[in-house]
């Protein structure tokens, strides 16, 4: 019982986090007529969440293995909750964006604990089909999202989206408690502060500088200094890490190379995915006219083909290894970029169509092969802070795709101009050479699925060496 609990609440989590971002973008069109707000500001009603969710993730998983992820889970989704029932609420865009920036707060410390409830409760030999579940939940809250948005809008309201996640909340966090959790084996290590501020900084600053990129360019004066100070923070933060006693990456995290190499490849091929995505809406959308109904159905079967691929790829797991499925997803992926920069500029319904389901399978097995050996690889000592390192992942990747494709789409076109379908064939060629660097991280993947007693006894081997 307890076991089923946790799949479900992991995977109700995780969907009600990406029903919200999906949710939010239908409302804001209405959000911004009802609140008299600039296009700036309605813009940043989701940058503001999304600075915050980057920054906390590994902080918060950090915290969940020091003081129990069931705790995080039940605090961060009620808070979510809460923070949503104040945007319902809200009088003026600067509550919204506030309040968003709160519900990112508690994003980060929801999300880490869903995957590190799956760590608890199954092996890592069994981890494949509930994160293959989970998976395929995500999938459905994403193709969901549309449909039930644009009801809610058109029938309630913008602020209806809000309130929806308040009864989800609250089931979740009834489920959550009543998770039963192993004796966790706390880690007798002080948290540290100065590690978690800095890491904390440097993501934030570095997600916001990716985000301006569509609009201030890779060379606008604001990137610059950005990219300038990620950079000078990241160095004071490997400094600050080498001399702490009890680092926010454990070192023993940052010296797996399962790991790392998975976070890698959810980075690259997340980038692909989404900058595709940002891509084809602007093609099928604002170049081709296409309406929202139109376009939303021309990349639908990228979501079910993810949902359907999810369980194939656990099967696949556990037959040919991480090494081989994720290479195979890395290859499908790149595949299918290199096939909607031929395609999409047309708006073939077909050709999209099949490309996007290509897109689809290939992801659905990097994601499962990859958020597996992120959870499994680890013992349970450190299940919330390789959790934080996977969602990180599947923050920035994300952002760094959009910056990619937004700043080749714009490449030499004179101000004021419009954008011609034509820019989206080099934008895509350049998202799918993103997502073949992925092919790297896959090789690096084990070619088989360690036992749970041999995986926890190597880790123990790398702590007594490097601790």
């Amino acid at each position: 019982m307890s076991r089923s609990a946790a799949l479900v609440a992991s995977v109700a989590g995780a969907m009600m986090v990406a029903l919200d971002g999906t949710l939010l973008l239908l409302a804001q069109p209405s959000l911004q007529r009802e609140l008299h707000a600039t296009m700036t500001q309605v813009q940043w009603t989701g940058t503001g969440y999304l600075v915050a969710v980057a920054a906390l993730l590994v902080v918060a998983g950090r915290l969940g293995d020091r003081y129990g992820h069931r705790r995080l889970l039940v605090a961060g989704v009620l808070g979510f909750g809460a923070a949503s029932a104040g945007i319902a609420l809200a009088p003026t865009i600067g509550w919204v964006v506030g309040l968003r920036v709160v519900q990112g707060v508690f994003g980060a410390l929801l999300q880490p604990a869903t995957l590190a409830l799956l760590r608890l409760r199954y092996p890592p030999e069994r981890l494949a089909t509930p994160v293959a579940v989970r998976t395929a939940g995500i999938g459905i809250a994403s193709a969901a999202g549309p449909v039930l948005g644009g009801v809610l809008v058109a029938q309630l309201g913008w602020r209806s989206v809000f309130v929806l996640n308040v009864p989800v909340a609250v089931a979740v966090a009834a489920v959550g408690l009543a998770v039963r959790l192993p004796a966790a084996r706390r880690r007798p290590s002080r948290t540290d502060p100065g590690g978690a501020a800095l890491l904390a900084a440097v993501l934030a600053l570095g997600v916001y500088t990716l985000v301006g990129v569509p609009a201030r360019g890779w060379t606008g004066a604001a990137t610059v200094l950005g990219a300038l100070g990620t950079v000078v923070g990241a160095a004071a933060l490997l400094a600050h890490e080498r001399r702490a006693a009890a680092p926010i990456v454990p070192r023993t995290v940052a010296a797996s190379r399962p790991v790392t190499a998975a976070i890698g490849l959810l980075l690259v091929t997340a980038g692909g995915l989404f900058g595709a995505l940002f891509v084809a809406t602007f093609c099928l959308q604002d170049v081709l006219g296409l309406d929202p109904l139109d376009a939303g159905l021309r990349v639908l079967p990228l979501t079910v083909l993810m949902v359907l691929g999810a369980p194939l790829s656990s099967l696949a797991l556990r037959r040919y290894g991480p090494r081989r499925v994720a290479a195979t997803g890395v290859a499908l992926v790149t595949v299918a970029l290199a096939g909607l920069a031929r395609f999409a500029p047309a708006g073939d319904g077909v050709a999209v169509g099949s490309t996007c389901a290509l897109l689809g399978v290939g992801f659905a097995a990097v994601m499962v092969t990859a958020t597996g050996t992120v959870v499994g690889d680890a013992p349970a000592g450190y299940a919330g802070v390789v959790g934080g390192l996977k969602q990180t992942a599947m923050n920035v990747g994300p952002t760094i795709g959009i910056a990619v494709a937004a700043s080749v789409l714009q490449a030499g076109r004179p101000a004021g101009t419009p954008l011609s379908a034509a820019a989206a064939t080099p934008a895509l060629l350049a998202l799918a050479g993103v997502a073949a660097v992925g092919l790297y991280p896959a090789l690096r993947l084990p070619t088989t699925r360690r036992g749970a007693g041999s995986q926890e006894d190597s880790w123990r081997r790398t702590t007594s060496s490097v601790s």
